[in-house]
């Protein structure tokens, strides 16, 4: 935890100092070593059992937004309260998560966010990065997965009702989107976004050249199908023609030449 509560004010971690947690209000310890970056620690667990211990690819993350954005108290109707990692200034959510979370937890925080983004680690597993290796090299701006069931990650978040951003530690985030293809997305560009634009800003920057792809590559396969189709239906007349084929017999191409049978009633 970066910041602590010391007489309704926010302070950061230095040595000797006191703070309390904002959310459940314990006593916070600060954490000055010289290996981890400087932070607060509950003495106790916190009653916010979303939080989890900070990591340096945590901060890093954080440090792309204000100050004033990071680690904001949410609570919804009920006075259920969480510590979001950022909230932007036009209400988006950004949670960096980066340990194994249950699918129970993931829906849960999906729902208690209106408008939530996930970054994940993919870095945590080293077989991730090999399952992705081929695509990451792609260019792409959707890459659709022949076997999306095969790849972990996918499995784990390609339920997600927000939007999940893998990073591989590259110059570009992967979106998972429609559970069976991805999309790379410049880093830079996503936190510039998240710096300046508002939330419809955001889905037509990022999410239109991706349904425009999908729409063009659906309409091209329907195309496909239709000519493939009419292919068949004249070569079918053909071979009827050719052979006097009835309506009532069907044929097919055997090892030696067409054969006709009478079709099943």
């Amino acid at each position: 935890m970066r910041f602590a509560l010391l007489n309704d004010k926010r302070i950061e971690a230095t040595k000797g100092a006191k703070g309390l947690c904002p959310c459940c209000g314990s006593e916070l310890v600060a954490k000055c070593g010289e290996i981890k970056v400087h932070h607060w620690s509950h003495k106790k667990r916190c009653d916010d059992h979303w939080w989890e211990n900070e990591t340096e690819w945590h901060r890093n993350w954080k440090n792309n937004f204000p100050k004033e954005w990071q680690e904001i108290i949410q609570k919804d109707e009920s006075g259920e309260k969480h510590i979001a990692d950022v909230k932007t200034s036009s209400g988006w959510v950004i949670e960096f998560q980066h340990s194994a979370i249950a699918t129970e937890e993931r829906d849960s925080r999906d729902y208690f966010y209106t408008n939530l983004i996930w970054v994940v680690d993919g870095t945590r597993r080293k077989t991730d990065i090999k399952q992705f290796q081929n695509e990451i090299k792609q260019a792409h701006i959707v890459y659709y997965l022949e076997y999306p069931e095969d790849y972990r990650l996918i499995r784990e978040w390609g339920s997600s009702q927000s939007l999940v951003f893998v990073d591989f530690g590259t110059d570009e985030l992967w979106l998972i989107y429609n559970d069976d293809c991805i999309s790379a997305f410049s880093r830079n560009s996503f936190v510039e976004l998240m710096n300046n634009t508002q939330s419809d800003e955001f889905y037509k920057v990022l999410l239109d050249p991706i349904q425009k792809e999908i729409a063009e590559n659906k309409a091209n396969q329907e195309e496909m199908r239709r000519i493939a189709e009419q292919k068949a239906k004249e070569e079918d007349l053909r071979i009827r023609k050719e052979y006097g084929i009835k309506d009532d017999e069907d044929w097919f191409d055997g090892r030696w030449g067409i054969k006709v049978y009478k079709r099943s009633k």
